[in-house]
């Protein structure tokens, strides 16, 4: 089987649309539904079925691409390993993140001091970065710890609590901590329910024995701020976050009586090359948060 089938097989599987495929593998619609045909001869079975105007893998098409995915990620560490012995680095880090603020600063000192290292950062639930680690997608991980999974390594780099963050004009900006009862009487704009800052909350609020209902649920801690700075209600948010928000129209309060809290740490695959940029990478973050423990 030659790997430039695999290959058009694979971004095919991705975009489950011809046109789209081809656009990105610079070929024609014609050209790739051949290649595509002469790969499923090649195997004796459809790898793809039609249904109307979209396009479904077969059940055959389905295990064809995790094995695929498997060898071009064999092929890409093979090729780490081996660049390794010729003294190069690799040129790109793929990273999911529970929070781009987590890493500006470190990302800013280690480009400054490897600058041709290419850096690729994606703000995503932890569920999403768990699933782009095991899929080769990510090579790297920031993340609430614990991730329970064999074939992940963990490596812890701090403890992060959630504070209240609210406009300095609410009747409650002044006080010293608000409890999560006190919470109930104001709106609030919160996490969606797949991100572990949310669900950190609302287990906080089980063990309480009272439930927060948000008025407006969202996907990114700088909208949650810029509602709470116009009034709409306050947010909840990580501590680490709030240190870094400048805005002279918000307010940040401790929880009470003990804030919701959590490790964060870095996650990898254990299959994963830890090649020169990668291992710096790692170790840059390391110094950074750990200097001071």
């Amino acid at each position: 089987m030659e790997h430039r089938l695999l290959d058009y097989f694979l971004v095919l599987a991705e975009e489950l649309h011809f046109t789209k495929a081809a656009d990105r593998l610079g070929i024609t619609q014609p050209t790739l539904s051949h290649q595509i045909k002469l790969l499923e001869q090649e195997l004796g079975t459809p790898l793809f079925q039609r249904s109307g105007k979209k396009t479904y893998l077969t059940s055959a098409g389905n295990i064809l691409m995790e094995h695929a995915q498997q060898v071009h990620h064999e092929l890409a560490q093979a090729r780490l390993k081996i660049g390794e012995l010729s003294g190069l680095k690799r040129g790109r880090l793929r990273i999911g993140c529970s929070g781009n603020h987590l890493l500006t600063e470190s990302l800013i000192s280690f480009h400054q001091l490897y600058p041709d290292i290419e850096l690729t950062v994606m703000e995503l639930a932890t569920d999403e970065t768990h699933e782009g680690l095991l899929t080769n997608r990510l090579d790297l991980g920031v993340v609430f710890l614990p991730l329970e999974d064999e074939q992940l390594i963990s490596r812890p780099l701090f403890d992060e609590e959630l504070v209240c963050i609210i406009s300095k004009h609410h009747k409650q900006a002044g006080i010293p901590q608000i409890s999560l009862p006190e919470l109930s009487d104001v709106p609030l704009i919160l996490f969606q329910q797949k991100f572990l800052a949310r669900q950190m909350l609302d287990q906080a609020c089980r063990q309480a024995g009272i439930a927060l209902r948000p008025v407006i649920e969202l996907s990114t801690m700088d909208s949650q701020i810029r509602m709470a700075e116009q009034g709409v209600g306050a947010t909840i948010l990580p501590a680490s976050y709030a240190a870094i928000t400048r805005s002279t129209d918000l307010a940040i309060i401790p929880l009470a009586p003990a804030a919701p809290r959590k490790e964060v740490g870095l996650v990898y695959k254990k299959s994963t090359f830890l090649d020169p940029a990668l291992n710096q990478f790692i170790l840059h973050l390391e110094a950074r948060y750990l200097q001071g423990k």
